[in-house]
């Protein structure tokens, strides 16, 4: 059964950084498209990044320029690099695979193509 296990998460002070983690069994994530999704309370899960077969990656633009998503195949692995945190990076950040998606391509646009969820990292930004 493929699952995602996340971590990385934690309590920064605006302006710091975090790496996420999502660690991928039951299949080889380097041939799979993973995505990021962060979730409130109340609110819709918003995608964050993601990175296609192939190692195109896609930001959303509440987050470009600051988040990177990153595969590291010999782990089985893909990070979140997440730099000039703000208060409205708060959130439970989720991992998830689009199974149908094409090689080379990823989007973050409806969270409903992602399933496999792990169990989500909390991020809290706050001085």
């Amino acid at each position: 059964q493929s699952r995602f296990v996340e971590s990385g998460g934690g309590l920064v002070q605006p302006g710091g950084s975090l790496t996420l983690s999502c660690v991928a069994s039951g299949f080889k994530l380097d041939e799979s498209t993973i995505g990021w999704f962060r979730q409130v309370p109340g609110k819709e899960r918003e995608g964050v990044a993601c990175i296609a077969y192939g190692s195109s990656s896609t930001n959303s633009d509440s987050v470009w320029g600051r988040f990177t998503v990153s595969r590291d195949s010999t782990r089985n692995t893909v990070y979140l690099q997440m730099n000039n945190l703000k208060p409205d990076d708060t959130a439970v950040y989720y991992c998830g695979a689009d199974w149908a998606a094409l090689p080379g391509h990823c989007t973050v646009d409806d969270a409903g193509r992602y399933d496999s969820w792990g169990q989500g990292t909390q991020v809290t930004v706050s001085s």
